[in-house]
């Protein structure tokens, strides 16, 4: 007879790509009289990240509500912000419309993700916008469609969130004065053939390109750089982004970036109830580098946490997946597009895509990637397992 065990809570922390999966998946692999799945997310609905540069330009995205997204899998959304965490007492400090509350766990999935980061530039936060998220696109959109013809729109970084921002705004505002400013050469990671793709696009949307240039502080008319001053009456940047500071202020053990150190499915090496994963998790990929922030590299370690959480929680045999890069998919518009094919540890290859198949090679991913949230065993059939006494024991022992 099977013994009497007490639910097991799972809390998981942002509804990103990586969390979003992570709750549904566990949803699907566990049956519900013996867990209790939360998602604690400030926002109601889905946010594509990988559109914001669409939205900032003013194109409309299709609204993703996470009650139509988990309707019937027994995922709760628990809506607020997490403010605080206690790993020792295993407690979330959620603040919501009506103020702050405790939410304690068995296991907790850490997946807040990150924001922009300024690199610590003198006046980025006052006179910047930044497309890290929602709320800094729609800020973006507001100021951009105030504009008037002729005006300076300056994109700082020179990385892939730049160069669609850049692409992006001078295809939809082709009134505007738009330049893009890399520390490096313009595309200078890309295989020669996607860098003169690259080129050739920002030339017949004819964006200025400052290479070589680092930027020293920002004002509100113009951004100042190592070559000199640049006009701009609006200044985006996109250097990069900085994981979510809350987790340095636990006792779990981070990186030097403030990621979460985990072993091989995702569990934190100081903290066996915590998973953490996405641009929260400092992961080693092939090579022993580590996994860029992105949802390509993000998305694999949710499934690898879900399946490892659940596989621990049935005494069943733990999985392993290889995360590993296959291309660079890159939107320039909604015309053009680059897809650049690289190594597995994400080095670039003679081989590109380009031209308008491209963009629609990139269309499909982005699709791809929402479908793949709503659905995270990929549409396959799967069995959701009892949950074991000894696996549902607290601080059971790494397998």
């Amino acid at each position: 007879m099977r013994q009497n065990i007490q639910q097991h809570r799972v809390v998981v922390i942002g509804a990103g790509y990586t969390g979003a999966t992570a709750a549904g998946r566990l949803a699907r692999r566990l049956r519900g009289e013996d867990v209790s799945i939360t998602l604690v997310n400030a926002e109601p609905d889905f946010v594509e990240r990988v559109r914001m540069h669409q939205l900032a330009v003013g194109q409309t995205l299709r609204p993703r509500p996470f009650d139509e997204m988990f309707a019937g899998t027994g995922v709760e959304l628990r809506l607020g912000r997490v403010t605080g965490i206690d790993v020792d007492r295993r407690t979330v400090t959620v603040t919501g419309a009506e103020g702050p509350s405790d939410l304690e766990y068995d296991t907790l999935v850490y997946a807040l993700g990150s924001a922009w980061n300024t690199q610590g530039v003198p006046g980025t936060t006052e006179h910047a916008h930044e497309i890290a998220g929602r709320d800094g696109a729609l800020r973006l959109r507001d100021r951009l469609a105030a504009l008037a013809p002729g005006s300076p729109v300056t994109v700082v970084g020179g990385g892939l969130t730049g160069v669609e921002a850049a692409t992006e705004l001078a295809e939809t505002r082709p009134d505007l004065d738009v330049s893009l400013i890399a520390r490096a050469g313009l595309g200078d990671w890309l295989s020669p053939k996607g860098a003169r793709h690259l080129h050739k696009v920002f030339s017949n949307l004819r964006i200025t390109t400052h290479e070589h240039t680092t930027v020293t502080a920002v004002q509100a008319d113009r951004v100042t750089t190592t070559e000199g001053d640049i006009p701009a009456a609006v200044t985006i940047w996109t250097t990069g982004f900085a994981v979510h500071p809350i987790a340095r202020a636990t006792t779990l053990e981070t990186g030097e970036t403030g990621q979460i150190t985990v072993d091989a499915t995702m569990r934190s090496l100081s903290h066996p109830d915590v998973y953490a994963i996405g641009d929260a998790a400092l992961v080693s990929g092939p090579g022993d580098k580590p996994l860029r922030m992105s949802c390509a590299s993000g998305v694999p370690t949710a499934w690898q946490a879900a399946d490892a959480i659940a596989a621990r929680l049935t005494d069943a045999k733990l999985p392993t997946i290889s995360a590993r890069y296959f291309n660079q998919c890159i939107s320039l518009g909604r015309k053009e597009g680059l897809i650049q094919y690289v190594t597995a540890d994400d080095r670039a290859v003679n081989a590109a895509l380009t031209g308008r198949l491209a963009a629609l090679y990139k269309e499909l991913v982005c699709k791809g990637a929402a479908w793949g949230v709503a659905n995270p065993t990929m549409g396959l059939p799967v069995r959701r397992r009892r949950v074991t006494a000894e696996g549902a024991r607290v601080g059971a022992p790494v397998a």
